[in-house]
């Protein structure tokens, strides 16, 4: 069965830190390009961060760029995306998912359930 499963979710007061992580069962992620969505009640998915197979290329939300950072680790099978500097406004649910092209207007086959980033005093 394939599968992404994320993690490292949580809450963390304004200015803080989490990385979230995206791994991947039954198949390998060296083969997909890994975005990063997230949804904020009431609103609308956007996406946030992408890198492609290789990981030569990403590309972030304005509205992350200079706090976030995508990498990923082929040996774990494990997309990372590291979060700095949070702020309220990135509270949502954020999800992974796969697809051939680090791209906002791909088609992402594979997704994973979620993990919620509260940011909070």
């Amino acid at each position: 069965q394939l599968q992404l499963v994320e993690s490292g979710g949580g809450l963390v007061q304004p200015g803080g830190s989490l990385r979230l992580s995206c791994a991947a069962s039954g198949f390998t992620l060296d083969y997909y390009a890994i975005g990063w969505f997230r949804q904020a009640p009431g609103k609308e998915r956007e996406g946030v961060s992408c890198i492609s197979t290789s990981g030569g290329t990403t590309i972030y939300a304005d509205s992350v760029k200079g706090r976030f950072t995508i990498s990923r680790d082929s040996a774990k099978n494990t997309v990372y995306l590291q979060m700095n500097s949070l702020k309220p406004e990135d509270t949502a649910i954020y999800y992974c998912a796969a697809s051939r092209y680090c791209s906002w207007y791909s088609r992402y086959d594979y997704w994973g359930q979620g993990t919620q980033v509260t940011v909070s005093s």
